[in-house]
């Protein structure tokens, strides 16, 4: 899974996608600092079941602080997109190549209003960020339409005469694009095309079947950021505007500051927290703690930085996704070496068995006899779907 993280140039993207990664890209007050897509690992939290068995894991591939799993999720923060992208404009069509893989946007934008379209410094409340939302949307909307319609026609009728399923065709078209078959399958029941006769299909019925295939395929969520610089009528008022698009306001240069300052061993800070403290020891100099009495009032005023709460809202909200444990032994919870709960994975809702032992290895996926569940003891088939939290054992032939 990757997120692609989105917006127009100087709204602090770097500075979020630097938060969440604790990565040093480029930062700075002016457009396109970001020429390059910078990737990274973020990760979101979720309770550790290690407590049922009444000791601590052994983690693997997730992190687990204080009984909270921090599982890894793949980031891309892409050069800022302005009007005009698909036509090329800006970066714009090596923008929207960066964002190809991306399974769901965090779009980033100014709650302060203080960046106009293009990323210039204006006057603070003199820019409407729902343009913005707005405006993403038709880029990426005739990105993909025009994906769609190359040669459309033409191949259309050789589908036609050849009996080929509409499915599959829409499926060659959009290869690269990440859109799964579900999704397919979802734009052609909600469009009321005829699936018999693609060739008929006209060029506003492949604008909306794009416009679809992003709400399903790609979600949104709307990060106002800056939320230091405005006030929660703000945000009310923007995600009054956007809806039904999602909102998380969020205060990207604090949460940065004190990820760095708890990296440096200066405070006690956990990502997504309404509070910090001062690491015992810790000396300050005075723009310091002017710096940490401003966060606090931030953190009085919203509760959180929102941008922890920003990822896990995209990740298990918008994207749908579930944890699941794989372990070789179901009553114990561990691997072959004994370690509890050494992995893991996050899958969409629905998952089966069979597809979470695919996950963990190719060879388990293909000779998958059963799943056993850890707390249950029950056998699940092939086709059955894991729950959220799963312990799972699972059978394979040898």
């Amino acid at each position: 899974m990757e997120i692609g993280v989105v917006g127009k140039p100087n709204v602090g993207k770097s500075t979020f996608f630097n938060a969440l990664t604790l990565l040093d890209v480029p930062m700075a007050p002016y457009p396109f600092t970001t020429l390059e897509p910078n990737r990274g690992v973020a990760a979101v939290r979720v309770l550790c079941p290690h407590r049922e068995k009444g000791r601590p894991c052994t983690p693997g591939n997730a992190k687990c602080v204080d009984g909270a799993r921090w599982i890894p999720v793949a980031l891309v923060d892409v050069p800022g997109l302005v009007p005009g992208a698909h036509l090329g404009k800006g970066l714009g069509h090596k923008f929207l190549d960066d964002l190809r893989a991306s399974d769901g946007f965090l779009q980033v934008v100014d709650l302060s209003g203080a960046t106009d379209a293009e990323g210039r410094l204006v006057p603070p409340r003199s820019h409407d960020p729902a343009a913005e939302v707005a405006w993403l949307e038709e880029e990426l909307v005739s990105w993909v339409a025009e994906i769609l319609g190359r040669g459309f026609e033409r191949e259309a009728r050789g589908v036609e005469l050849e009996g080929r399923k509409v499915e599959e065709f829409l499926a060659a078209r959009l290869t690269g694009l990440s859109v799964a078959p579900s999704a397919i399958q979802a734009v052609l029941r909600a469009g009321g095309v005829d699936r018999s006769h693609p060739s008929s299909w006209t060029e506003a019925q492949r604008v909306e079947m794009a416009r679809e295939l992003l709400r399903v395929a790609k979600p949104r969520l709307v990060v106002a950021n800056k939320c230091d610089r405005a006030t929660p009528d703000d945000a009310a008022g923007l995600r009054g505007r956007v809806a039904p698009i999602p909102l998380a306001a969020t205060a990207a240069d604090a949460e940065l500051t004190l990820r760095r300052a708890s990296r440096a061993g200066l405070l006690d800070y956990r990502p997504g927290d309404a509070e910090f403290r001062l690491a015992a020891g810790a000396k300050l100099s005075p723009a310091q703690e002017r710096a940490l009495e401003e966060i606090r009032a931030v953190l009085r005023s919203w509760g959180s930085t929102g941008v922890q709460q920003a990822l896990e809202t995209m990740v298990f909200d918008r994207l749908g996704r579930i944890v699941v444990y794989p372990v070789e032994d179901e009553t114990r919870w561990t691997d072959g070496r004994d370690r509890l709960l050494p992995d893991a994975f996050l899958v969409p809702a629905g998952t089966t068995a069979r597809a979470v032992a695919y996950r963990v290895h190719t060879d388990l996926g293909e000779n998958f006899v059963r799943a056993i569940d850890g707390r249950t003891h029950r056998a699940l088939a092939a086709d059955h779907p894991v729950d959220n939290g799963a312990v799972l054992r699972i059978v394979a032939r040898k």
